[in-house]
């Protein structure tokens, strides 16, 4: 080969090698995002799009799907519109392809035939005032990055829950055991994190999987036991369990922490990020570049969150709420969590449900299990 014809077959295979590098880095990013980006309120990308068929009193058809014969109770959102539904109507008549559930009521907008729409855990949409009738305060919570919002339910007790929702949701979240909770007479404090609506940005702009989030959560802390709060109970669902465990182990007022709910926890991001990116439909080969994505735009580790859930740091009651259905935040290492310290951990096992919805697939075992838990907490 002549030298100007093998310097140009040089030039073109880096350039090659370049544009590869630089595509690969691009899918990297992108499938990072499905965790980094997570919106709250929107679906996760596990969570698929159903179909409306058509409704009738008390009635709605969707698309048979493994998510619409889910059991329990949900909130159904579409773009525009609210609403929630009851348990499958096997006796209802229905097409082979679809599925007929209790439609217990429309939140807001309408439902119509063709309207595509998703499963959420979040049943109310409002305030605990408008939704369930309960008294409370709007407060704003000194973060480290700004005022976050949350919501106050006074009660009785000495001993505050502090509320605190992960992937795909909101403050809204914690409503589905509010009630139960103001029944037991526990003062209850929602709250609303960086990058919620109504919160401060992350400066990165990205969600941290609770890696820098539970620094709100200790802002929350702070604030319940300088307004009359003795001890605190924190509950978390999913990034919120993370969120929960970090603070238990280095927030300066852990010693106020007298128990902690773990709903869906993330024990692992990497799995989590890599679950995310996969529904996103990103080929197995780019899942190693998501994570090193996600490392390298956030600062992300994971022996942070190994340490933080390492059951020998565990110091106060625990009760894990968690499913082996779970595809988001696999139950595993929750089992492993309860298996390594029996004495101090309780896990309550919630079959068929997706992440974060364990309260909907089975409102009354769960609200039991958490009055057990409670009960000695008070």
């Amino acid at each position: 080969m002549r030298p100007a014809q093998a310097t140009a077959a040089a030039v073109t295979a880096v350039t090659a090698t370049l544009a590869a590098t630089a595509a690969a880095v691009a899918a990297g990013r992108y499938a990072s995002d499905a965790a980094l980006k997570a919106p709250a309120g929107r679906p996760l990308p596990t969570e698929p799009r159903l179909t409306v068929h058509g409704t009738a009193a008390g009635r709605i058809t969707l698309t048979r799907a493994l998510a619409s014969l889910r059991p329990g109770t949900y909130g159904l959102s579409g773009d525009g519109s609210h609403a929630v539904v009851g348990p499958v109507l096997d006796s209802a008549p229905h097409e082979a392809d679809t599925v007929v559930r209790r439609l217990e009521r429309v939140t807001h907008g309408s439902l119509e035939a063709g309207d595509r729409a998703w499963l959420t855990p979040q049943v109310y949409i409002g305030n605990p005032r408008d939704v369930l009738g309960l008294d409370h305060a709007d407060v704003d919570i000194d973060g480290e990055l700004g005022p976050l919002p949350a919501w106050f339910v006074p009660a009785v007790r000495d001993t505050w829950v502090i509320a605190v929702h992960g992937l795909g949701t909101t403050r809204e979240l914690p409503m589905n055991i509010m009630e139960f909770l103001h029944q037991q007479q526990f003062p209850v404090l929602s709250l609303a994190y960086r990058g919620d609506l109504g919160a401060p940005r992350s400066p990165d702009g990205l969600g941290h999987l609770g890696e820098t989030e539970w620094r709100d959560l200790d802002a929350a802390i702070r604030y319940a036991v300088r307004h009359g709060a003795e001890r605190v109970v924190l509950h978390g669902w999913s990034t919120g369990a993370t969120m929960a465990l970090h603070a238990a182990a280095h927030s300066a007022l852990r010693d106020r922490i007298s128990g902690l709910v773990l709903d869906s926890p993330v024990l692992n991001w990497e799995t989590t990020l890599r679950a995310l990116a996969t529904a996103r439909r990103t080929p197995g080969p780019l899942l190693p570049l998501a994570v090193r994505a996600a490392q390298g735009r956030t600062g992300l580790r994971g022996d942070r969150i190994l340490e933080a859930a390492d059951p020998a740091v565990l110091k106060v009651p625990t009760l894990v709420v968690h499913g082996p259905d779970d595809t988001v935040a696999p139950w595993g290492l929750s089992r492993e969590l309860a298996h390594k310290r029996p004495e101090l951990v309780t896990l309550h096992q919630v079959p068929d449900a997706p992440h974060g919805a364990m309260w909907n697939a089975d409102p009354e075992g769960y609200e039991e299990a958490l009055r057990r838990f409670l009960t000695p907490l008070m």
